[in-house]
């Protein structure tokens, strides 16, 4: 890999972790998704607490990356607000309520162990915490 490749990867990458930092996501995990498919770079996953948020926290990425001259191709589930793609070509960032991320456990599908949260993050939220 090229030291200007990794350097734009890291740069949308830190735009896209700040404008969910700035609307307050919990949980942010990066993936490296180079070794397992071609179709993308890079992942983000987070959490929203509400639909609102959900809904807030992709579209702030979208609005981020546009300001940044990034193309967005598509942003999909901002209807229903329970989990909210931005494609950014080289970056895909998933935005889910707790519950639904806990269900699908992405991380584990394409990360393949246990992720390292975003610094200064909390532990993350699983369904069966709560009782």
């Amino acid at each position: 890999m090229s030291d200007n490749l990794a350097v734009e990867w890291d740069k949308i990458v830190a735009i896209a972790v700040n404008a969910l930092e700035d609307i307050k996501a919990k949980d942010i995990v990066v993936l490296d998704t180079t070794s397992k498919t071609s179709l993308f770079s890079r992942m983000i996953i987070a959490s929203g607490d509400s639909t609102r948020q959900v809904k807030a926290l992709a579209s702030n990425v979208a609005v981020d990356l546009k300001e940044a001259g990034y193309d967005v191709i598509s942003t999909e589930g901002t209807d229903s607000g329970e989990w909210a793609l931005v494609d950014a070509g080289d970056l895909v960032v998933h935005v889910m309520q707790p519950a639904v991320r806990d269900y699908y456990d992405i991380e584990a599908l394409w990360g393949g162990e246990k992720p390292s949260f975003h610094a200064g993050a909390a532990k993350p939220w699983h369904a069966a915490d709560e009782r």
